[in-house]
């Protein structure tokens, strides 16, 4: 690293942010460019209550650029002077760009949804299964019905599925249905669906034994997603693989969202083989042993 007075910083903030893999894959970006002199990227764990102190400090401070993950993507939004017509849809702001001191808001997470699916071809017409309602849910939903598929929302209470829907202002004939689940060893429907995506924190952590699919319910022509990226392949994706299903690591979902957050702060294309790359190698580094879902 070249850092000197006139580096740029950009920075994470969140609760936690220890194990956040962003600022690996920003800074070998920057090194990849031979712009590691202009851009440097760091953490810091802000607590919600602190939050409107850290946007002050961005301005004064003249900080390039903030992703926002857990629990600041909605709450950082009233503190921005604009915010992308997308970012306000999906009504959250994982990424905030400062332009001499006007921070405008963006969402690419839902980006880190759709670039990887469609790899397999389009995503028109698809009939995809989401497990989980929470704060990724939200991004897959919006991506996944702006690129024309169907989604059916698996979830253990349907209150918080409802609110998702209320949240993204989805209106009745945007197929899209819900399906109460209490119990997911019979979370039945999700096999004729052709993508299956968890947006739960079953695989990582505590419950990195346990999956959101039994393996009975999985096809070899499925298309498998995980948004959690620690451990790099987890209970669902190991299974799903043995059935012979096209599967996608919670690493690519932070990979694509974080090439947009790239090039908006720094104005140039994202080398995407260098970020993979260290992405994967960090993997065999003793840090990455904690479980994590995507966040940004």
């Amino acid at each position: 690293m070249k850092i000197s007075a006139k580096t740029k910083i950009c920075m994470i903030v969140g609760d936690p942010v220890e194990h956040s893999l962003s600022p690996l894959m920003h800074n070998a970006g920057y090194e990849a460019l031979d712009i590691d002199d202009q851009f440097v990227f760091t953490a810091a764990k802000v607590k919600p209550k602190d939050l409107k102190d850290v946007i002050k400090a961005v301005r004064a401070m003249n900080i390039r650029g903030l992703t926002c993950t857990i629990p600041h993507k909605i709450r950082v939004m009233k503190y921005l002077d604009e915010i992308d017509e997308t970012a306000k849809k999906i009504v959250a702001v994982n990424t905030v760009v400062n332009n001499n001191g006007k921070l405008k808001g963006y969402n690419t997470d839902w980006l880190g949804v759709v670039k990887p699916l469609e790899k397999y071809g389009s995503l028109k017409g698809k009939k995809a299964a989401i497990i989980g309602a929470g704060g990724a849910a939200h991004a897959m939903v919006f991506g996944l019905l702006k690129k024309g598929a169907s989604v059916v929302i698996f979830n253990r209470t349907l209150e918080k599925a409802w609110h998702l829907i209320k949240t993204l202002k989805i209106k009745n004939g945007r197929s899209v249905s819900l399906v109460s689940c209490y119990d997911l060893s019979h979370i039945q429907g999700v096999e004729d669906c052709d993508i299956i995506l968890n947006a739960t924190s079953l695989g990582m952590g505590k419950n990195v034994n346990k999956t959101p699919v039994p393996k009975k319910y999985l096809k070899k022509d499925h298309i498998v997603f995980d948004a959690v990226y620690v451990p790099y392949e987890t209970r669902l994706l190991k299974e799903a693989k043995e059935k012979g299903a096209r599967i996608i690591h919670g690493t690519e979902m932070l990979l694509y969202q974080g090439i947009v957050q790239f090039e908006l702060y720094t104005g140039k294309k994202a080398p995407v083989k260098v970020m993979r790359e260290i992405l994967v190698e960090s993997y065999k580094l003793p840090a990455s042993t904690a479980g994590r879902r995507v966040t940004s």
